[in-house]
C-alpha cells in the first residue's frame, strides 16, 4: 500500500464552488484598503464582478508563458501598491504569478532565493485565486512555475506560504472560453490526473482525486467543447481541473509534462496544447508498466479497451483529435532537425522524468517526438 508513504496535501483555506461565487471575493476581502488584481487585458471587465473593496489596482501585463522578467514587472507594480489583498484572476500563468508576487513584493527575497521547495519565508498579502479556465488547477496547490528568460527552463517554487486563502470555482467565468482553448486546457487537466495516477510516486489517496478528475473529463470535456454554455459540463471541468491540481502537490507530473515543456518554450505553444500533443504517446509508452491503470484511464474516457501500447496510442490520439486539437508537431511550426536538441532538454528535467513509471532514455524521448511530428 502506498499509504505507507507519508504525504502532505495542501488545499485552499476556503473554497467557494458554484455559478456566481466570483461575487463572494468582495465579501471575503472586506476591510482591505489596497487590492491588486493580476489578470489579462481581455479579462479586465470581469474584475467588477468580484465586488472588491478599497482602492483596486489592476495589472494585466502577464504573457501566456510568463518568465522571470514578467514576474519582475508584476513585483514592481505590487511594491508600488503595497496591497492588503492580491487576486489572481485568470488561467494557470496568472495564478502562478499571483502566488509568487504575494510572497516576493517587498524585496526581502528574490526569485532565485526561493526556487525549490520550502524556501519562502512568509506571505505578504492575503491571496485569492479565481480561475477562468479549467486546466492547470493552480488554485488548488502551493506550487508556481515561471520560465527562466535566458535558459527557457521552467523554475518551480513550492511553499505553504503560497496556499490560497480563498479559491473560487465559478463555472460561469469559463462560458466564453473558445472551443480550442477549452479542449487543450481540458486535456492538460486530464494529464495532471493521469500522470499522477500512473506515477512512480502515486499514492492511494491521491489516486482517488485522479480517478475523479479523469472520469469528469470523460463525461464533460467533449460537451464543453461543443457548447461552451453547457453549465453542467463547465462545472464538471472546473472540478476536474481542481482535482488534477490537488494531484500535483504530493505526487506531481512525470514524463508527459517533461516532454511538453520544450515544445511550449521553443514553439511558443500554449501549455495545454503541448501536453495534448504528447499525451497519447507517453500514455502508450507507460502502458507496459501500468497496464491496469492505463485500462482504467481508457474506460474513464469512454475509449475502447485494448492491451497493446499501439492501441492505447491510437485511441488516445483519436480522442484528442476528436476535440479539434491539431496533434502533429509539424502543424505547429516544428522542424524535424530540432527534435534531437529538444529530446535532450526534456530528458534533463529530472524532477519530472524521475517520477515516470518506465525509465525513458534520450533516444526514446526523441522517438516520441518523431512519432508526434
Amino acid at each position: 500500500m502506498s499509504m505507507d508513504r507519508q504525504i502532505t496535501i495542501h488545499q485552499p483555506a476556503r473554497l467557494e464552488i458554484g455559478k456566481g461565487t466570483a461575487a463572494k471575493v468582495g465579501d471575503w476581502a472586506a476591510g482591505a484598503e489596497r487590492v491588486l488584481v493580476l489578470t489579462l487585458s481581455r479579462l479586465e471587465a470581469q474584475v467588477e464582478t468580484l465586488g472588491l473593496p478599497g482602492k483596486v489596482h489592476v495589472f494585466t501585463d502577464i504573457p501566456a508563458e510568463p518568465d522571470d522578467t514578467a514576474l519582475a514587472a508584476a513585483i514592481v507594480a505590487a511594491a508600488t501598491v503595497r496591497p492588503d489583498v492580491i487576486v489572481g484572476l485568470g488561467g494557470g500563468s496568472v495564478m502562478d504569478i499571483a502566488k509568487l508576487v504575494s510572497v516576493l513584493w517587498d524585496g526581502a527575497q528574490s526569485l532565485s532565493d526561493v526556487i525549490g521547495p520550502d524556501k519562502v519565508h512568509r506571505r505578504l498579502s492575503r491571496l485569492a485565486l479565481v480561475p477562468t479556465t479549467a486546466g492547470t488547477g493552480s488554485e488548488a496547490g502551493i506550487r508556481a512555475l515561471v520560465t527562466n528568460s535566458e535558459t527557457k527552463a521552467k523554475m518551480a517554487v513550492e511553499s505553504s506560504h503560497m496556499r490560497a486563502d480563498l479559491a473560487v470555482l465559478d463555472p460561469a467565468l469559463t462560458y466564453s472560453v473558445p472551443a480550442h482553448i477549452t479542449a487543450v486546457t481540458g486535456v492538460d487537466a486530464m494529464a495532471h490526473s493521469v500522470e499522477a495516477f500512473t506515477s512512480l510516486r502515486s499514492h492511494d489517496m491521491v489516486d482517488g482525486y485522479a480517478r475523479m478528475g479523469i472520469s469528469l473529463v470523460g463525461q464533460y470535456l467533449a460537451r464543453a467543447v461543443v457548447d461552451g454554455t453547457d453549465s453542467e459540463a463547465r462545472a464538471g471541468m472546473m472540478l476536474a481541473s481542481y482535482y488534477g491540481g490537488v494531484c500535483l502537490g504530493p505526487v506531481n507530473t512525470a514524463a508527459g509534462h517533461a516532454l511538453a515543456y520544450p515544445l511550449g518554450m521553443r514553439l511558443n505553444l500554449p501549455h495545454g496544447l503541448a501536453n495534448a500533443i504528447i499525451f497519447p504517446h507517453v500514455l502508450a509508452f507507460n502502458q507496459t508498466e501500468r497496464p491496469g491503470k492505463t485500462a482504467e484511464v481508457l474506460a474513464a474516457l469512454g475509449l475502447p479497451p485494448g492491451h497493446s501500447p499501439q492501441h492505447v496510442r491510437n485511441v488516445a490520439h483519436e480522442y484528442c483529435a476528436g476535440l479539434g486539437i491539431k496533434m502533429a508537431l509539424s502543424a505547429h511550426g516544428a522542424n524535424q532537425t530540432d527534435l534531437t536538441a529538444w529530446a535532450a532538454e526534456a530528458h534533463a528535467i529530472r524532477r519530472l522524468m524521475d517520477n515516470n513509471p518506465r525509465d525513458m532514455s534520450v533516444e526514446q524521448v526523441h522517438a516520441i517526438y518523431e512519432a508526434a511530428f
